[in-house]
């Protein structure tokens, strides 16, 4: 399973991931990226905080020591997955490059996969 963060994406969620610690949490701090069912196009990408791994999830490790959980039902979608974060005048956010997504909606949070089933079943192209 191969979802990656740029250097940018690394930074931004290390430091969502230290503002959002406390001297209670003595767990693993990681990010889970899945998708869900939404957006324009039938899928939508979700980026949430978590110190507790799923029963099915995947896990990534990250170069910079960042946790990365996958969604099992998600992996087929996001496998090749490349999260940035842009900053800019009129648009500031994580950015998604999923090599498998064949149509994406202009906000970017939105795709849509071949002949993908919300299951997560590999997609045909």
């Amino acid at each position: 399973m191969t979802v990656s963060l740029t250097e940018k994406a690394a930074e931004r969620l290390s430091l969502f991931l230290q503002d959002t610690a406390t001297e209670n949490n003595t767990g693993t701090r990681a990010i889970r990226v899945s998708v869900k069912d939404g957006g324009c196009n039938g899928y939508e990408y979700a980026i949430n905080i978590t110190s507790k791994l799923g029963k099915d999830d995947l896990v990534v490790q990250h170069s910079d020591k960042i946790t990365i959980y996958v969604d099992a039902k998600s992996a087929p979608l996001l496998q090749g997955m490349v999260i940035d974060f842009i900053e800019g005048v009129m648009e500031s956010g994580f950015k998604f490059t999923n090599p498998n997504a064949t149509k994406t909606c202009g906000c970017g949070k939105s795709f849509q996969a071949g002949d993908c089933t919300p299951d997560g079943v590999p997609c045909s192209q």
